[in-house]
C-alpha cells in the first residue's frame, strides 16, 4: 500500500568490515543475495564516491558465498566473521574492534546504529555461551568458502581430484558415496584437512554438502 514501508531485502545476522573487503552473513528475504550485495555495492560506492571526490569501480573481483545449511555452521561463519580482525593483526581482542558488529552483541548501548537481528540469535544460545565461542579461536583448519586458511591459497578441483586418487586411493571420487559410513567420514576429513572446502568436496564427490560438515 501507498506510504508503507518497503519491507527489508534480507535479514543481517553478522558483518565485519575490514580494509579491504566485508564479511556479511544474511538471510535472504524478498531478493536474491546476489541482488543485495549489488544493491549495498552500489549504494556504498555512491556514498564513497560522493564523500572523497573518488570515480570509477570501488569493489574487485565478484563476491563469493555458500548456503548455511545448519545451525553449527551458522556459529562457525559468525565466529568466523567476528573473529576476522584478531586474525588480521589488527586488535588484540574481538571486542577491541570498532568495525564489526560483535558490539551489538556484546555492548549494544555503544552501537550507533544497530544493524542485525541480534535477539533470534540469542533466542537460540545465551550470551555468555556466545561470548565464549566467539573469544575461542577457530582452527586454522576450517575452510570458509572455496580456500584453504592456512595458506590463502585457492585449491582448484584438479588439485582436490589428484589427492583423492593419490592420497586417498579412491581413483573415482563417487565411489566414496558406496563405502562404509566410517570410511567415508574418514577420507572426507582427509580431504578437508588438505583444504577442500565443502563446497568442493560435494560438487566433487556427490556427497551431500550437510554430510560433508557433518564428517
Amino acid at each position: 500500500m501507498d506510504g508503507d514501508p518497503m519491507p527489508p531485502s534480507c535479514v543481517i545476522y553478522a558483518y565485519c568490515l575490514m580494509p579491504n573487503h566485508v564479511h556479511l552473513l544474511i538471510q535472504e528475504k524478498d531478493e536474491y543475495v546476489s541482488d543485495v550485495i549489488k544493491s549495498i555495492g552500489t549504494s556504498y560506492a555512491q556514498y564513497y564516491n560522493l564523500k572523497y571526490g573518488h570515480s570509477g569501480h570501488l569493489f574487485q573481483g565478484r563476491f563469493r558465498s555458500e548456503p548455511v545449511d545448519d545451525w553449527d555452521y551458522f556459529l562457525i561463519l559468525l565466529r568466523y566473521i567476528h573473529q576476522n580482525p584478531v586474525a588480521g593483526g589488527l586488535v588484540w581482542k574481538v571486542g577491541d574492534y570498532e568495525w564489526s558488529s560483535w558490539r551489538e552483541f556484546d555492548n549494544p548501548t555503544v552501537c550507533p546504529m544497530p544493524l542485525c537481528s541480534v535477539q533470534s540469535v540469542l533466542s537460540r544460545i545465551s550470551l555468555d555461551a556466545l561470548t565464549e565461542l566467539v573469544n575461542e579461536p577457530l582452527s586454522r583448519k576450517k575452510s570458509i568458502l572455496d580456500y584453504n586458511n592456512e595458506t590463502s591459497i585457492r585449491l582448484n578441483d584438479e588439485m582436490i581430484r589428484a589427492f583423492i586418487s593419490d592420497d586417498c586411493g579412491v581413483r573415482n571420487p563417487k565411489d566414496i558415496q558406496s563405502y562404509t559410513k566410517t570410511e567415508r567420514k574418514a577420507i572426507l576429513k582427509k580431504i578437508r584437512e588438505f583444504g577442500g572446502s565443502i563446497r568442493q568436496i560435494s560438487r566433487i564427490t556427490g556427497i551431500s554438502e550437510n554430510i560433508v560438515r557433518k564428517a
